[in-house]
């Protein structure tokens, strides 16, 4: 069985931000959300960078043809970028963006992730987050020292421990984890300009009973804008399907991705 992912993504800059820091980046076999940390001087341009790197990279070999090991390889290269840009452009030192993505293998899903933006999984009707924030308050949560109901709205949830920086080692720290797959399952990645003001149960709800991931990401973005994200809101939506289609390769990237500031904008298939 060959799996593929059929997605759908939206990034919006939201009503209390000049630009969008967040980029989004698929494929038929992958999907992943980079957020550019915390509006530091260049986080857009952090997102924007390990996405064109790695889908570069990821033009010329299936991401499921990957071994684990050259998948940490293949994202370190595009981590790796950020440094050469920050010799090139000394005014960009302190970019860094969270990276959480999905990759096809034979009959698994791999997560690869650092930072805070989320992955979340339904199978069968049933919901449930899949990636660990790299933040001060889950430190603080494991630690018991605050109750995991208060870290949603304990007051440091946006400190990071953890990112993509350009250093050599930032990969280290990278969660890489592979998840059996089945047919009909439904992934979602997002950045926390969703997951910090919409409540778990309620994205879960929605990615569960929307009828396609076209319709699960409008749902969501608009429930992050009525909840009056303070971020930008970045959401792909991805339902595994099987797919013998060796040619099915959509390349779309998104947000700061897609910004005609950053050099380069639409499909890298055309």
């Amino acid at each position: 069985m060959t799996l593929r992912l059929t997605t759908a993504m939206r990034s919006v800059t939201g009503p209390h931000r000049a630009s969008n820091q967040d980029s989004l980046g698929c494929s038929d076999d992958y999907v992943f959300v980079a957020d550019g940390v915390g509006g530091n001087v260049g986080g857009d341009v952090a997102s924007w960078t390990v996405t064109h790197r790695l889908m570069s990279a990821l033009a010329t070999r299936h991401a499921r043809d990957l071994d684990t090991d050259e998948l940490r390889v293949a994202i370190a290269q595009a981590n790796a970028e950020l440094g050469l840009r920050v010799q090139r452009e000394p005014a960009l030192s302190g970019m860094a963006t969270t990276f959480t993505g999905l990759f096809c293998s034979e009959g698994a899903v791999r997560i690869a992730h650092i930072g805070d933006s989320r992955a979340f999984l339904v199978r069968d009707g049933v919901g449930r987050r899949m990636t660990r924030d790299d933040s001060l308050v889950q430190l603080l949560v494991d630690a018991g020292v605050i109750e995991p109901e208060q870290a949603d709205h304990h007051p440091n949830r946006n400190v990071i421990l953890r990112s993509l920086a350009g250093s050599l080692a930032d990969t280290d720290g990278m969660t890489l984890l592979s998840v059996p797959a089945q047919v009909g399952d439904r992934w979602l990645v997002a950045s926390d300009g969703l997951t910090d003001y919409v409540d778990e149960p309620q994205v879960l709800e929605m990615l569960a009973s929307a009828p396609s991931p076209e319709d699960a990401c409008e749902a969501l973005v608009a429930a992050a804008l009525e909840a009056d994200s303070r971020d930008n809101i970045s959401v792909a939506v991805s339902d595994v399907v099987d797919s013998a289609d060796p040619q099915a390769r959509p390349y779309r990237y998104l947000g700061a991705a897609a910004s005609d500031d950053q050099g380069s904008v639409g499909d890298l298939s055309r």
